[in-house]
C-alpha cells in the first residue's frame, strides 16, 4: 500500500465510526520515545521515520506534525503523498490542537487509541475541545484491522544487568522507591515507563532497537513487587532470582485486570500512564503524583560513574580506529555513508562488554549533515569524498555504560564561513563545559551559554543543547537537559550532581553542511560559600575535536587553554591503549593550537 492508500483505508474506518478526525501519535502504551516495530503505526501511515511526530487525518486532509529537527527529513519522506508537513515552533508543543479547532465544527468527533496517549494528554485534549463542542472518543483503534502486514510483538528474552555495573541491586532500589512511597503515603505505585522498570529490577531486554528495554508494567507494594511481562521471556534461573528478591511475575496483558481488582490506594504519574490503563483503576484509589524512579535513575552513583568513564575510553578507542580507517580509505576511494556506520559498529563490537549501538549512527556528508536526525540508507546515501565536511553522531551501548558523541571534521579545505560557524559552535560548547552555576539552576539558563556566540551572528539551531543519558539504558533519558523551553520537564528540572547529560550545540545550513560538537558531561559539586552551593560540569568523553575547522582569531585565551587541556587529557587517557601507528595519529590530532 502507498501512503495515500493507507490514509484512505483509515478514512474508511473513520466513516464506520462516525469520526471527523483521527490522531496517530509516535508512542506505544508506555509513552516511549523509541518503540518496537509493532507500535510504529504513525510511521506506517505516513512514511515518516523520525522519532517525534503526530499524524492528524481528516476526511479531506491529512497532516504530520513534528518539530524543526525533522524539517528536511519530513519534507523528503512525505514528498509525493497527500500528507502535509506541519513544523511546530516549539518542540513537543501540541500546536495541532489549535489547527484542529480551526478545521472542525461543533458536533464533530475526534477519535484516538487511548493506549497510546497518556492521561495528561487526553485531559488536555478533552479540555481544549470541550469549549468548541467537539467530542473526543478515546477507545478507537483503527489500525488493528487495516495494517495487515503488521510486525509481531517482540519475544526476545530478558536478561539481568549485574549489580557490579549498576552499583545497587534490585532489593536496594526497591527500598529507595518504597521510602518515597511512604513519604507520599501510598501503598501501591504503578510504573509504566520501560526504562524505569528496567532500572528498578536491574533487567534489560531487546524489544526496542538501540534501547535495551522490554515491554512490561510494574506495581510496587510495601512488601512485594509485581512485574507484568510476557513470562516466556524470563528463564527459570532469572525467575527464581526475582522470586527470592520479592518479585512476583504476571502476564503482561493482565495489568488492567489486576488494577480493576485493586482495593488500596495507588500512585500514578499522569504523564506516563496510558489513558486506557488509568481507566481500569477505581478513581477513588488514585493518588496523582510524579514519577518516583526517574529522579533516582537520573543521579548516577559512584559505581556507575566509574564504569561510564571506562565506557568512554572504549568508545574513544573505537572512534580512533574508525577515523584512521576513514582517512586512509579516502586516499584511494569514496566511501558510502552507510559503510562508515557499519565500520564503526564493527570497531565498537571489539570492545569489552559491548552490547550494540545506542542509536542508528548519523553519518551526514555535506548537505546530509544539515539534516539533524539523518539516517543514511544504502540505496540513497551519499558517497564521502576527500573534500567537504562530515558530521558523525553515534553512540554505543555497553553493559558498563551508554555513550553518545558527535564530531564534525573537514575532509578538505574549509571555507571562511564554515570555520567561523564551526568556531562559534565550539565556543558555545566550551562555554557550557566551563560553566559554574548555583544550586537550582535549570537547563534553559545554561542552554543560553551554548548559543550566545551563534546569536551574535544572528544564527541559531533548532534542537536542545543537551539531553540526559541513561546507564546501559535509553540514550535520551529525562528529566534533565539543556533546552530552550522552560515549560517542559527538561526546562523545569534543576541540574544537580550525578546528572549525566550531553553538551551538543550545532549549526546547520540546509543542503550544504552541518556542524555539531558533542561530549557527555556529569554534574559535580563545586564550591560552597556565602552565595550558596555551586556546581560544575565534568567532561567524560574522550576523543579529539577537529582543529582544522577552527578560526583561532575568534578564540580567546581561556578557550584555547580549555581545548589544549582537553586534548592533553584525551591523549593521556587513550594513548596507553593504542599501538604505535595509532599513538602517532592521536598525537597529531591532539597537538596544541
Amino acid at each position: 500500500m502507498t501512503i495515500n492508500e493507507r490514509i484512505a483505508a483509515i478514512r474508511a474506518k473513520m466513516k464506520e465510526q462516525n469520526l471527523t478526525a483521527y490522531l496517530m501519535p509516535s508512542s506505544d502504551p508506555h509513552q516511549s520515545e523509541y518503540v518496537a516495530d509493532y507500535w510504529k503505526s504513525r510511521e506506517w501511515v505516513s512514511g515518516f521515520t523520525g522519532s517525534a511526530g503526530l499524524v492528524v487525518i481528516l476526511q479531506k486532509e491529512s497532516a504530520l506534525w513534528t518539530d524543526s529537527r525533522y524539517t528536511l527529513q519530513g519534507a523528503t519522506q512525505l514528498e509525493g503523498s497527500e500528507m502535509n508537513l506541519k513544523v511546530t515552533g516549539v518542540a513537543h508543543a501540541p500546536e495541532y490542537i489549535d489547527w484542529l479547532k480551526s478545521e472542525l465544527k461543533h458536533g464533530d468527533t475526534i477519535g484516538l487509541d487511548g493506549k497510546l496517549f497518556s492521561v495528561g494528554q487526553v485531559r488536555n485534549l478533552a479540555k481544549s475541545f470541550y469549549e468548541n463542542g467537539i467530542d473526543l472518543k478515546t477507545d478507537i483503534d483503527l489500525v488493528e484491522t487495516v495494517w495487515t502486514d503488521r510486525p509481531t510483538l517482540p519475544t526476545e528474552p530478558i536478561f539481568a544487568h549485574a549489580a557490579k555495573f549498576a552499583g545497587l541491586n534490585r532489593v536496594e532500589k526497591l527500598a529507595k522507591i518504597r521510602e518515597r512511597m511512604q513519604a507520599s503515603k501510598v501503598n501501591n505505585y504503578l510504573i509504566s515507563t520501560l526504562d524505569d522498570i528496567a532500572w528498578t529490577f536491574n533487567l534489560r531486554g531487546s524489544d526496542v532497537a538501540s534501547n535495551p528495554v522490554f515491554y512490561a508494567y510494574a506495581i510496587i507494594e510495601k512488601d512485594v513487587a509485581h512485574l507484568f511481562v510476557k513470562k516466556t521471556k524470563i528463564d527459570a534461573d532469572l525467575f527464581q532470582k526475582l522470586k527470592t528478591d520479592g518479585v512476583e511475575l504476571h502476564d503482561y496483558d493482565s495489568i488492567e485486570i489486576f488494577l480493576k481488582n485493586l482495593t488500596d490506594n495507588i500512585l500514578i504519574d499522569n504523564a506516563s500512564t496510558s489513558n486506557q490503563v488509568y481507566n481500569s483503576i477505581e478513581k477513588g484509589l488514585i493518588v496523582k503524583g510524579k514519577n518516583i524512579v526517574q529522579p533516582l535513575k537520573a543521579i548516577k552513583n559512584k559505581t556507575e560513574i566509574r564504569h561510564i568513564k571506562n565506557a568512554m575510553r572504549k568508545d574513544g578507542l573505537a572512534l580512533t580506529k574508525l577515523f584512521m580507517w576513514l582517512e586512509q580509505t579516502l586516499e584511494t576511494r569514496s566511501i558510502p555513508e552507510v559503510e562508515v556506520a557499519e565500520k564503526l559498529k564493527g570497531f565498537r563490537s571489539e570492545q569489552e562488554h559491548y552490547y550494540g549501538e545506542s542509536f542508528d549512527a548519523i553519518v551526514g556528508y555535506n548537505g546530509n549533515g544539515a539534516i539533524v536526525h539523518y539516517r543514511a540508507e544504502a540505496a540513497t546515501c551519499a558517497n564521502i569524498e576527500k573534500n567537504g565536511i562530515l558530521l558523525l553522531d553515534s553512540g554505543g551501548q555497553y553493559h558498563d555504560g551508554t555513550t553518545d558523541i558527535t564530531r564534525t571534521i573537514a575532509l578538505g579545505k574549509p571555507t571562511a564561513e564554515q570555520k567561523r560557524n564551526y568556531t562559534s559552535v565550539l565556543k558555545g560548547h566550551i562555554a557550557l563545559d566551563m560553566a559554574k552555576f548555583p544550586h537550582g539552576t535549570t537547563g534553559p539558563q545554561l542552554d543560553t551559554l551554548a548559543r550566545m556566540f551563534l546569536w551574535q551572528d544572528c544564527l541559531n539551531y533548532g534542537h536542545g543543547t543537551g539531553h540526559g543519558v541513561g546507564f546501559f539504558l535509553n540514550v535520551h533519558e529525562p528529566p534533565q537537559g539543556f533546552a530552550t523551553n522552560p515549560t517542559t520537564s527538561r526546562g523545569r528540572t534543576a541540574i544537580v550532581p550525578g546528572m549525566f547529560t550531553s553538551n551538543e550545540p550545532g549549526f546547520y545550513k540546509a543542503n550544504e553542511y552541518g556542524i555539531r560538537i558533542e561530549n557527555l558531561v556529569i554534574c559535580r559539586e563545586g564550591e560552597k560559600n556565602d552565595f550558596g552551593q555551586f556546581y560544575y560540569l565534568e567532561n567524560l568523553t574522550l576523543f579529539p575535536i577537529d582543529t582544522t575547522l577552527i578560526d583561532k582569531s575568534r578564540m580567546n585565551t581561556k578557550e584555547i587553554q580549555w581545548l589544549n587541556a582537553y586534548h592533553q587529557e584525551v591523549f593521556e587517557k587513550l594513548s596507553p591503549f593504542l599501538n604505535e601507528e595509532e599513538t602517532a595519529w592521536m598525537k597529531k590530532k591532539c597537538e596544541m593550537i
